[in-house]
Formats: C-alpha cells, sequence, structure tokens
C-alpha cells in the first residue's frame, strides 16, 4: 500500500492536473444539480398540467448558479420581475383590446423604462427590471388576436415561472450546496488581512504613491465586492441576515479607516517632498507603536480582538509620546501645526482602526444575532442616468421597429421575433460589449436550436414515459450548463446554447411534432436576436466609454461638493460608499497602468482625502464652541473647496487656497484663548492645505507656484 495517496501525490507532483480536477468536479456538481433541477421542474409541470413546461425548465436554466445565495438572491428578483410584468400585461391589454398600435407602442415604452432600470440598477435587481419588462410582453403578445385570453396567459405565466423558481431553489439549497457565505467569510477575512498587513508593512511610514493609489484601488474593489456578496448571502442564510447590519457597518469602518490611512501618509510624503524631514521622522516616529501593536510577537495571538485590545492600549500611550515629539520640534511654529495635524490623523487612524478590528473580532466570535443596538448605515450606490436613458431609447425603437415590421407583413411569428429581441436587449444593455454579447449568445442559441431539432424529431418521437424523456434530452442538454461554467473563455455560449435548446424543444402537454411550426418558431428567433445585435449596432452602449468615464469623473469630483453641503447625518458613510461605488465603476474598463487609470486614481485619492476633511471640519463647526466671525471663513474655505471640484482651473485653485489660509491664519489667533476647540479644526483645515498644495496630487496641473518660506528642519 502507497504511503501517500495517489492524488495527493499527483497533486504536488501536478499541480495543475490537481487544479483542473478540482474545477471539473465543481462544474460537473454544478451541471449534475442543473439536471436535477430541469427534469423535476419539467415532471411537476406535467404533473400540475401546466400548459408550457419549458417555460420552468428555462427558469430553472435562467436562476441556476453555482452558489446557492446567488439562486436564491436572482430568484427573488425573478419573481417580484415575473408579478410586475404580469400585471403590466394584463393593464395593457386591457387598456387597449382593439389598438394594436396603441397596445404595441405603450408595450415598447414600458419595455424601454425596464430595460433603462436594469442599467441603472446593478446586482440581481436590475435582473428584476428585464424580467418586468419582457414578461409584460410574454404575457400580452400571445393575446394579441383574443385578449380574453390575456388573464389565463399572466396567471400560466406566473404559476410555471414561481414552480422554476421554487425547484430551483429546492435543489441548490438542499443538493450539495456551495453556500455563499463561505465566499463571503473568506473574502471578507482575507481583506481584512490584507489591510492590516499594509498597515503594518508602512513601519517606515512613507508609501510611494504608486504603491498608495494600487492599495486604494484595492480597498475600492474590496469595498464593493464585500457589499455585493452581503446582498446575496442575505437571501441564503438567516444569520447573515440578521448580522447584515453589522457586516455593512463594518465594511464602511473598513473604508473610513482605509481613507484616514491614506490622508496621513499624504501629508509625510508631502512633508518628506519638501524638506521638513524632521517633521516627517517625528511622525514615523509616533506611528511606530501603532506598527508594533499590529505586530504581535509570536507568543501572543493576532486575531481581532487582541488586536483591538493592543490598539487600545497603544492609543492611551500616543498623548504622552506626541508631546515628547513635538517638544523637539519647537524650532519653527508652521512645522508644528504640521505636525498637529498629523498626530489628529493618527489619533482618528487608529481609533477607527480599533473599531474596525472590535466589530470583525465580535462577528467572528460570536454566533446569531448580536446583542446590543448598532449604528444604521446603508451602503450608497453612484449612478449616471445617461447610459439608462440611451437604453431605454434603443430598447423602445428596437420594439417599435419590429411592431411595424409585424404589422406591416402580417408575419405570424411575428411576435416570437419581438419576444427575442425584447430579452436581449434589457439583458445585453448592461453589457459593456453587447455587440460581441449578442453574437456569443446568437452563436451559442443556434447550436442549441440543432442539438433541440435531432432530439426533438429523432429521439423524442420513439421514446415512451418520462424516463426515455430524460434519456433523449439530457445527453445534449447538460451540454449547456457544462459551457455555463466555462464563462472566462466561452462568455455567453452556454446560456445562449441552454436558451436555445430548452425554448425550442418546448416541452408541451401534450407534446406536439411540428416541422413547419419548428423551423418558423427558430428562424423568428434568431432573427429577433439579430435585431437586438443590429439596434446596439445604431444606438451603441455607452457603457465603459471614455465619454461615460468623463461624466462619472464629473460625477466623482462633485462628491466634494456633496461632502461640503449635504445634511451631516450619516454623511459619512453616504460620503465612503458612494465614493467608493462609483470610483469602482470608472476604473473597472480601463486599461491598468495606463496614463488614464493613473489619472482617475490620482482623482479618487484627491477627492477622498479632501471629501473627508471637509466633513471633519463640519462636525468641528456644527459641534465646537467656535467663534462665528471663525466659522464663517471656515465654511468659506469650504465653499471654496467644492467650487474648485465642481471645475478646476487655476483661479478656483487660488481662491480656493486663499480661503484656507485665511481660515487658518484666523485659527492660529483665536488658538491660544480656546486650544480645545480649535486644535480639532485647526489640524483639518491644515490636512485640506497639505491636499491643496500636493504637487503630486490630481490638483498639481492647477497649483499656482509660490515661494514658501524657508523653514528650519
Amino acid at each position: 500500500m502507497a504511503a501517500v495517496p495517489s492524488d495527493v501525490a499527483t497533486k504536488r507532483s501536478l499541480p495543475w492536473l490537481g487544479e483542473f480536477l478540482a474545477t471539473e468536479r465543481q462544474a460537473w456538481i454544478f451541471v449534475f444539480k442543473c439536471m436535477l433541477a430541469f427534469y423535476i421542474a419539467a415532471w411537476l409541470s406535467m404533473l400540475f398540467q401546466l400548459e408550457q413546461p419549458s417555460t420552468t425548465m428555462i427558469t430553472v436554466s435562467i436562476v441556476m448558479h453555482p452558489h446557492s445565495g446567488m439562486v436564491l438572491a436572482k430568484s427573488f428578483y425573478r419573481a417580484i420581475g415575473t408579478c410586475a410584468g404580469s400585471l403590466v400585461g394584463l393593464l395593457l391589454m386591457s387598456a387597449f383590446p382593439q389598438q394594436r398600435e396603441l397596445f404595441l407602442t405603450a408595450l415598447a415604452l414600458w419595455v424601454g423604462i425596464c430595460a433603462g432600470g436594469a442599467v441603472l440598477y446593478r446586482n440581481f435587481m436590475s435582473y428584476g427590471f428585464v424580467l418586468a419588462g419582457y414578461t409584460a410582453a410574454i404575457v400580452a403578445l400571445p393575446a394579441i388576436t383574443n385578449p380574453y385570453n390575456v388573464f389565463d396567459s399572466a396567471m400560466m405565466r406566473v404559476s410555471e415561472v414561481m414552480l422554476g423558481i421554487i425547484v430551483a431553489g429546492l435543489v441548490s439549497d438542499m443538493v450539495l450546496p456551495e453556500r455563499l457565505r463561505q465566499v463571503l467569510r473568506s473574502a471578507a477575512r482575507s481583506h481584512y488581512a490584507h489591510f492590516i498587513e499594509f498597515a503594518r508593512g508602512s513601519l517606515g511610514g512613507a508609501i510611494p504613491r504608486a504603491k498608495m493609489e494600487e492599495a486604494h484601488l484595492h480597498f475600492v474593489r474590496a469595498a464593493v465586492q464585500l457589499e455585493d456578496l452581503r446582498a446575496s448571502v442575505i437571501f441564503e442564510d438567516p444569520e447573515a441576515r440578521a448580522r447584515s447590519s453589522r457586516m455593512q457597518l463594518l465594511n464602511l469602518r473598513y473604508m473610513a479607516a482605509a481613507t484616514s490611512f491614506q490622508s496621513l501618509h499624504h501629508l509625510i510624503n508631502r512633508l518628506q517632498r519638501n524638506n521638513h524631514p524632521r517633521t516627517a521622522s517625528a511622525l514615523i516616529e509616533l506611528y511606530a507603536p501603532v506598527g508594533k501593536a499590529l505586530s504581535p510577537p509570536a507568543a501572543e495571538s493576532a486575531a481581532p480582538r487582541s488586536l483591538a485590545t493592543r490598539l487600545e492600549a497603544c492609543e492611551a500611550e500616543l498623548p504622552s509620546l506626541a508631546s515628547t515629539l513635538r517638544e523637539g520640534l519647537r524650532q519653527d511654529p508652521e512645522l508644528l501645526l504640521e505636525f498637529d495635524s498629523g498626530t489628529v490623523l493618527l489619533y482618528r487612524f487608529v481609533s477607527e482602526l480599533r473599531d474596525f478590528a472590535a466589530l470583525e473580532a465580535a462577528l467572528r466570535e460570536t454566533q446569531g444575532r448580536l446583542k446590543g443596538s448598532a449604528e444604521r448605515v446603508d451602503f450608497r450606490r453612484a449612478n449616471d442616468y445617461a447610459a439608462p436613458l440611451i437604453g431605454v431609447v434603443r430598447t423602445f425603437l428596437t420594439m417599435i421597429a419590429l411592431s411595424v415590421f409585424w404589422l406591416w407583413s402580417g408575419w405570424p411569428f411575428g411576435p416570437s421575433a419581438m419576444l427575442l429581441a425584447t430579452i436581449f436587449s434589457g439583458l445585453m444593455a448592461t453589457s459593456p460589449t453587447p455587440l460581441a454579447a449578442t453574437a456569443n449568445t446568437w452563436i451559442g442559441y443556434a447550436v442549441g436550436m440543432i442539438a433541440a431539432y435531432f432530439v426533438v424529431f429523432w429521439l423524442l418521437p420513439g421514446s415512451d414515459g418520462f424516463t426515455m424523456m430524460v434519456l433523449t434530452t439530457m445527453p445534449l442538454l447538460l451540454i449547456g450548463p457544462y459551457l455555463t461554467t466555462r464563462n472566462a473563455t466561452l462568455p455567453g455560449i452556454g446560456a445562449g446554447y441552454t436558451l436555445g435548446y430548452v425554448y425550442i424543444l418546448a416541452l408541451k402537454n401534450p407534446m406536439v411534432y411540428s416541422p413547419e411550426h419548428f423551423f418558423n418558431d427558430a428562424i423568428a428567433s434568431l432573427f429577433g436576436l439579430m435585431m437586438c445585435g443590429v439596434a446596439f449596432m445604431i444606438i451603441p452602449t455607452v457603457i465603459g466609454t471614455e465619454w461615460l468615464r468623463r461624466r462619472q469623473l464629473q460625477q466623482l469630483r462633485r462628491q466634494v461638493s456633496f461632502a461640503a453641503t449635504a445634511p451631516m447625518e450619516g454623511l459619512l458613510y453616504r460620503f465612503e460608499s458612494t465614493n467608493r461605488d462609483l470610483f469602482h465603476q470608472i476604473v473597472q474598463f480601463t486599461q491598468p497602468n495606463s496614463a488614464e487609470s493613473r489619472s482617475l486614481l490620482a482623482w479618487g485619492l484627491a477627492v477622498h482625502d479632501s471629501g473627508r476633511a471637509i466633513i471633519e471640519l463640519r462636525q468641528d463647526i456644527r459641534h465646537a464652541d467656535l467663534p462665528p466671525p471663525l466659522c464663517e471663513a471656515m465654511q468659506r474655505a469650504v465653499d471654496a473647496l467644492a467650487r474648485l471640484y465642481d471645475a478646476p482651473d487655476r483661479q478656483r485653485w487660488q481662491e480656493a487656497d486663499r480661503a484656507v489660509d485665511h481660515a487658518i491664519t484666523l485659527t492660529m489667533q483665536t488658538l491660544p484663548q480656546m486650544r480645545a476647540t480649535c486644535q480639532p479644526a485647526l489640524a483639518h483645515l491644515l490636512q485640506l492645505r497639505t491636499a491643496l498644495r500636493d504637487d503630486e496630487s490630481a490638483l498639481g496641473p492647477y497649483i499656482v507656484k509660490a515661494t514658501e518660506i524657508p523653514h528650519a528642519t
């Protein structure tokens, strides 16, 4: 007997083979679950005498996913979209039972609006809008020649879809389930470890700008990924649902700590570049206890609870160390102010990091709902309305063009072409490359139809009973789900194949064999899908284009205005989450390390830095007992910064610089009488001035150089 199992030995000698086998195992588990759900859905549809079991099977093919949480989330929005679409189809047919032109125009408008909603919203909410659009068409179009059938059509559609949703959800959740919560847990712990490691690794205090930009991009992607996973996991896991608000709070604490960390290192870097090494070294020395707290000895635990305790102890040490270091910088008042500003930033970072670690520890250590109340926060998304509006116009015109063609030609299969165009106009509207996606889907769809032809007219007629139906249809059907697991290399082919196969297979109660209907339906479906591609050629998508990125960049810069003017209640978290979501949308279509990507990263950092400092300053104005003239000067500085970021130019930079400088001067004059209230505001004003005068930031081209007064070092 071998001392080492053969598969382990194989993995060690051929790591690629081990990885390949693991991937294949997951793929075939998914295929098995899909097949099981397909045929249970088909059997129940026939048992319940539903008209079109194929609709139930199509529902299964659409909502199935390797992770059960994704299936439940998609099913939830498919159920809402189906009910909404059925209701609208019923209302439209009731409103225009004898007026085809008006009915088709109203239907095109509804489908267009839903396509716009699909572009506007992300995650599976987008899919809900797509469903609401094309379900109205599916329910109403077949009944256009006999409006009295529309209610039965709607009820049958809802019944078939709901059955598919229930079957897919149960199979996914009960048969070899792949839990999304494990993915969320793993991702959250990985991002936590990465952030702690990054903060620990910066013991030198200075991080090159390129590395900071790279880290910023990582933090942004991590925050958005965690929110996307959380939004799906709550459908799968009651415990995750109960802890959802804490998970959102954890993500937002992570974002806040990351922003403070970046601001602190920008300050240190600028001091070093401007030949103030003693001040920079003092801040680095002040940072050293934090680095020690983040690096426990081997004998001690590095768990979040232990880390939170160590950071709390570190917080108590910092004021005395800061006081000692400040003594060594007494030669220059200006540099003392820079040191004080860095000290406030460091205190804020340590406090936020401690809260982040404490909440991470509570989530890891406690099962079920956490006791006590938590601050209620939401992850806010950012949207641009140009892309949804174009989606509405494109889909509306596509539907109108096909309606006119159908009415003019009297083509009996015109509704089939319209249905396919409706479905894929909505589905592809969210893709940055809709033409390629439509072409891939068209190929998969056509191949699926050819396979279905072979099954329908060569295998099924010779079979008898449900078992034979399964045996004759399965070998070619399972190709679709398997190809779906290869989306990275064959995007859209698997989904197109499955939809084409199941749609044209058209299992009915009873089954009908009509070659004429088969070919006409196939031609109409491919024609509708092709028209969808033509629509994207005539009115191309703006998602991922340079034009949309410019608009989104302007929207990102206006986040500083948002920070300067929005109500203070919950502003910090709204600002942090919206910024990251918007920034994630902007950079995801840029070439990594390109000039454009670097420029966007620079703007992202500048907006984060200044916006956060403005929010802190507004809190100082609101809560501290500051003299009215001082508050007015600070407010003028905030307004000037908002104007600068709205439309950056040299004049506005000078205005902002003067306003901030004036507020700093007034605050320094008041400082001796009101140190406790003025000190935090002064630190935030200095942070704003540092961001303004950072010649390596996105504001660098607008900076008007002035001769700096030489300081003692």
